[in-house]
């Protein structure tokens, strides 16, 4: 039986890069799957989630919250234990992290391409919204959070 828990650096890194690489297809330098841990533990928000099954980290899910909205990041779930209902529970813990922060609307973008995982979150309540999303890659901090 999976178990969900906080991410745990010492512990978890190499399998949660692994499962990103093999899962997210992080292959561009701003999605770098160590660029994104590190940036998220300089945060110290506590929004980063894995499920483990047998001591190995089977999924992943990473939220954030700005004061004004909540997003969902690198939800992944191990093809072997997809469908199960995985993806589904580490959604929920993250929504309510967001909501224990006062968070009143959580967003997340997924290629117009993976219509599976489009289908996935309408299933959990989640809507398309006619917006268009837009970003800017910010290429000197590529090489990870700045020491303060």
């Amino acid at each position: 039986m999976p178990h969900i828990r906080p991410y745990h650096d010492t512990t978890d890194r190499s399998q949660v890069i692994r499962l990103w690489r093999e899962l997210l297809g992080y292959n561009v330098p701003h999605r770098q799957p160590e660029l994104s841990i590190d940036n998220k533990l300089a945060c110290a928000d506590g929004l980063f989630f894995v499920a483990e099954a047998q001591g190995q980290v089977i999924a992943t899910a990473m939220a954030g919250y700005d004061g004004h909205r909540g997003w969902l990041y690198a939800v992944a779930v191990d093809p072997a234990f997809q469908r199960q209902g995985l993806g589904q529970q580490l959604v929920a813990v993250a929504e309510q992290a967001l909501t224990a922060l006062g968070c009143v609307k959580i967003n997340l973008q997924v290629l117009s391409s993976n219509q599976a995982t489009a289908a996935f979150y309408e299933a959990l309540g989640y809507e398309v919204e006619p917006i268009i999303s837009m970003g800017k890659i910010i290429p000197a901090n590529l090489a990870g959070p700045k020491s303060t």
